[in-house]
């Protein structure tokens, strides 16, 4: 399956780990050229470098290029500052990975209006902005990728997962409005809805959770109560995004996938 990504130019936010970097690394083992953003310097530099690392003797990988840049997406100003830098590097964006955010889950008379802003800006806001940003080069061209990434609870929220999973549920209905809105100029919109993958996250969870096991069998445990008695890998979630920011999901527009291993209870 010709999955080549030759030429197109991906913006990935949180981009420095985790499922953002396995996303920038099969994306640019496939020719794209990869604006990768974050909000830390250090983990952006080790990230670009690994990328480079690729940058073998590889006619897709010759071609490729990436760069990273700075930006605190929860910022409407960065945002803008950090979109104009990407087009004057790489050029118009035609793919958009809207990656970023973090797990945020307590009770609800818990939560207070500056965790409910915080949440809403850097789960559904930074998305908002950024792909109000891409949209109209997308649509002059006639070609476009907009992936959300988002999780399980968007669809089958439980007691004590907000405010994520209220987030993450407008990043669900986001998805469908811009699906058919951007339809008929062929700009496709989807979303993941990720459940247990091995990632910087699950190594948060692991120093907070003040466990006596490694975080190996950390993984291996959590890992054994999922439907396939494992987490999935980032590199897994990497191949689902590049399928679809593929040509080969050409007709696939306005889904909301899960990528769980089984996880979730709804379709």
């Amino acid at each position: 399956m010709d999955t080549s990504l030759k030429g197109r130019i991906a913006l990935i936010t949180g981009g420095s780990k985790g499922l953002g970097l396995a996303m920038a690394k099969a994306y640019f083992s496939h020719g794209a050229k990869i604006a990768l953003l974050a909000r830390g310097a250090d983990d952006l530099i080790a990230a670009e470098a690994q990328i480079r690392d690729m940058a073998v003797a590889d006619e897709h990988r010759a071609s490729a290029t990436v760069a990273s840049f700075v930006c605190d997406v929860t910022d409407p100003d960065a945002i803008h500052d950090t979109h104009a830098q990407v087009v004057e590097k790489l050029g118009n964006v035609d793919i958009l990975i809207n990656n970023a955010g973090q797990s945020a889950a307590k009770p609800f008379h818990k939560i207070t209006d500056e965790e409910w802003h915080a949440d809403l800006d850097l789960k559904l806001m930074a998305a908002v902005r950024l792909t109000r940003l891409v949209w109209p080069a997308m649509a002059k061209q006639r070609w476009g990728r907009v992936i959300n990434l988002l999780n399980v609870y968007a669809k089958l929220p439980g007691a004590g997962t907000a405010p994520t999973s209220i987030s993450r549920a407008a990043g669900m209905a986001l998805t469908k409005v811009l699906s058919a809105e951007g339809a008929a100029e062929n700009i496709l919109v989807n979303a993941m809805l990720i459940g247990f993958i091995e990632s910087d996250q699950i190594k948060r969870q692991h120093e907070a959770s003040s466990s006596d096991l490694s975080l190996e069998e950390f993984i291996v445990k959590a890992g054994a109560r999922l439907p396939m008695q494992r987490m999935g890998r980032a590199e897994e979630a990497a191949d689902l995004a590049l399928f679809l920011a593929s040509d080969r999901a050409s007709y696939l527009t306005g889904c909301a996938i899960n990528m769980d291993g089984g996880l979730s209870k709804a379709v």
